[in-house]
């Protein structure tokens, strides 16, 4: 197979080909406020400490006693350097160098605001991104006619409602309405794809972008039960069908006519992943809070990428046989003072990626959290949230087969560093 047709037009791997900068396992981002970071977000389901349980357990609303704004931002640094073991060059190309870091600093912002309504309903709405973030090689790099950029942007709109059944149950549901914006660049090799006939080293970028939007709903239920809360929250699965179009620079002039070379619209259905968590809150006495949480994603659902022309002739379909994932963190948090709290957690991700389906796009791996944060509590109404948190990330292998595109044999050597800030303002 010619390496164009081995990546042209692979518009839902724009999606995939973040994976090693989504902190949460796949692609998929839990930073969505800096008040669970500190304890690397255990227990965010039955915590709900502020007015971003909307996102992780839209029932804790009922628990918030005013009306309430969070503004939080996230600052992630991913780092993910290539270290080649043995790759080959493509057919009429020179190999390469390593591509550099693809990772890059990643802003992600989160806005949610509750409004009790009496002592039985509280309605709230929260923006964030679930999904998302970005990797960029060197446009020389060994891989190029594999990736050299891919990006995403996710902007989901989540209008929720808590309602307490009593002094012990309350229940709540949200609605998401999500948009995606995507995008994927790779060298293309024209002399391969001629058969050699135009000499060697002719390539370009190929550019493909793509958006959509998809609608999906969250649920939750809290118990609080004294000095413990419990809490169990679902978020289900998106579905899109990413429409977009794919360019091509630099094409020869005897290759203009080309069909697989030709600018024009293509689409991809992508599903994101569906999510539950079981989470504990315990006060073990009046400074010291306890919590746990273990989450599930289904990843299964991402068993195969299809991409089509609008004619409906397949362009490329690729196995992926991600598998579901599990999540597991454990924190604290000690109240010091009428002012002051710190925090502190651990936790573990699975990656969905099983070893012999990992792709230079998708070079995700397990990781593991070791978070610090606290609080300062201005006064009554306002308080300011900090956390930071480094994930060390397992060696990811890669071992593509071989292509026109080259043969890449090669360890990943990543981390992460997350810095999160937040302001909350209670009235």
């Amino acid at each position: 197979m010619p390496s164009f047709p081995r990546k042209r037009l692979m518009l839902g791997l724009a999606l995939a080909g973040l994976a090693d900068l989504a902190q949460a396992a796949g692609f998929a981002l839990i930073e969505q406020n800096a008040s669970g970071l500190g304890s690397a977000y255990a227990g965010q389901a039955a915590s709900a400490q502020d007015a971003s349980t909307i996102f992780f357990n839209p029932a804790g609303m009922g628990l918030l006693p005013d009306s309430q704004l969070v503004v939080a931002g996230n600052l992630i640094r991913p780092s993910a350097k290539f270290q080649n073991g043995g790759s080959t060059a493509a057919p009429l190309q020179v190999l390469g160098d390593n591509g550099g870091d693809a990772g890059g600093l990643g802003f992600v912002p989160n806005f949610y605001y509750v409004h009790p309504v009496n002592d039985k309903l509280a309605l709230g709405i929260g923006v964030n991104a679930p999904f998302g973030l970005k990797t960029e090689y060197d446009p020389t790099w060994m891989g190029r006619f594999q990736a050299v950029t891919s990006e995403v942007k996710t902007i989901n709109v989540n209008p929720s409602l808590s309602y307490k059944l009593n002094d012990t149950v309350l229940l709540g549901v949200g609605l998401n309405a999500q948009h995606i914006d995507a995008k994927l660049t790779n060298m293309v090799n024209y002399s391969a794809l001629a058969g050699g006939v135009l000499g060697a080293n002719l390539q370009g970028l190929a550019t493909v972008k793509g958006d959509d939007y998809g609608w999906g709903y969250n649920l939750g239920a809290l118990f609080n039960l004294g000095d413990t809360r419990v809490g169990i929250a679902y978020r289900s699965q998106v579905d899109y069908k990413l429409e977009g179009n794919v360019s091509f620079a630099n094409v020869p002039a005897p290759m203009a006519a080309n069909p697989l070379l030709q600018a024009g619209p293509v689409t991809a259905d992508v599903t994101l992943p569906a999510s539950a968590s079981l989470s504990l809150f315990h006060k073990l006495n009046p400074r010291v809070d306890l919590l746990a949480d273990i989450t599930w994603t289904g990843w299964s659902t991402f068993d195969a990428l299809t991409v089509r022309r609008t004619s409906g002739s397949v362009v490329s379909s690729t196995t992926e046989n991600w598998k579901d994932s599990w999540r597991y963190s454990l924190g604290a948090t000690w109240h010091k003072s009428a002012a002051w709290s710190w925090r502190a957690g651990v936790a573990y991700d699975e990656t969905p990626v099983p070893d012999a389906f990992r792709t230079p796009r998708i070079p995700d791996q397990g990781r593991t959290w070791l978070a610090v944060g606290g609080q300062y509590r201005m006064d009554k109404k306002n308080a300011i949230d900090f956390g930071y948190a480094h994930l060390f990330v397992k060696e990811a292998s890669i071992s593509s087969s071989g292509t026109a595109a080259g043969v890449l044999t090669a360890q990943y050597d990543n981390y992460v560093d997350i810095l999160s800030a937040q302001f909350t303002h209670s009235f």
